[in-house]
């Protein structure tokens, strides 16, 4: 690369990045308003011209839960460790969307974006940060009708009991929002080159959540057999949500620190994937 001009006063200085362990966080941290402007796009795009609007994000969760409850709770009669199946079912409903929209949103980054990446440059990873925190909008909504059935059936019914480890629900937030990041990078970036694995994220996700004690507990596995649901980032974390706030479930620390660490490693990869693919994805996309 040739030598920049002596006496010019640059404000910004656009290099290729070589290094892998080149993250530019600094860049990202000054890109934040350009951020929140995505985050501002993401969440009001998704449900614009439609008649219910927002409210979308509450009928969702409730949709969802009752055709679990019918399903499973009534016609397959699947065990809930002696809670009510709805809110069971809306316990697991609620904290895997947050972590299913992160990974099918962040995968699609390069191709849904490749026209406003190759006019404008700017930190590539502003885009699957702001579609993290537009979840998390979505999410906190969705949240907050849980807690008023949780609310409902702890001072009314009487059938749950949440205690102290509802403040680890911000380490939980985390872990899912890293796991969505980590995952949905990797798959965003391998899908510049091979087409095939949009179609099959969507489905995978799908089929991951019935790895996942979404819609069963861990107890109801033969403990044979639990070691492979356990394997599962996610399982830690949706039983300790549920033991959180419902009083019931599972909680492992040990547990816990594994899906942490497994967090750790597929932010770590998507991350330095994600950097590699960037100077050359345009080419490909």
């Amino acid at each position: 690369m040739s030598e920049l001009p002596q006496g010019e006063n640059w404000t910004d200085i656009i290099l290729p990045q070589k290094k892998w362990l080149d993250w530019r966080v600094k860049e990202l941290i000054r890109a934040r308003d350009l951020i929140m402007l995505f985050v501002w796009r993401d969440f009001v795009s998704v449900y614009k011209q439609t008649i219910l609007g927002p409210l979308w994000y509450l009928i969702q969760p409730i949709l969802t839960t009752l055709t679990f409850t019918i399903i499973f709770g009534r016609i397959a009669a699947l065990p809930t460790d002696q809670l009510p199946d709805f809110i069971f079912y809306l316990a697991g409903s609620v904290i895997w969307a947050y972590f299913a929209e992160c990974l099918n949103k962040t995968s699609m980054t390069f191709i849904s974006n490749s026209s406003l990446f190759g006019k404008v440059y700017f930190p590539r990873l502003a885009v699957p940060v702001s579609v993290l925190i537009s979840n998390l909008i979505a999410f906190a909504i969705q949240f907050g009708l849980f807690l008023i059935f949780v609310l409902y059936y702890w001072l009314v019914v009487g059938v749950v009991s949440p205690n102290w480890s509802v403040v680890l629900l911000p380490f939980y937030v985390l872990m899912m929002a890293g796991l969505g990041l980590g995952f949905g990078i990797i798959v965003s970036a391998l899908t510049t080159r091979y087409r095939d694995l949009q179609f099959l994220v969507r489905f995978g996700v799908q089929l991951v959540m019935y790895a996942t004690p979404v819609i069963y507990p861990l107890s109801s596995i033969p403990e044979k057999y639990q070691f492979l649901i356990r394997a599962n980032p996610m399982t830690a974390i949706v039983e300790g949500f549920r033991y959180s706030f419902l009083g019931s479930g599972t909680f492992d620390p040990g547990n816990l620190l594994y899906s942490f660490l497994f967090m750790l490693i597929t932010l770590l990869v998507g991350i330095l994937l994600f950097n590699r693919i960037e100077s050359t994805f345009m080419d490909t996309v």
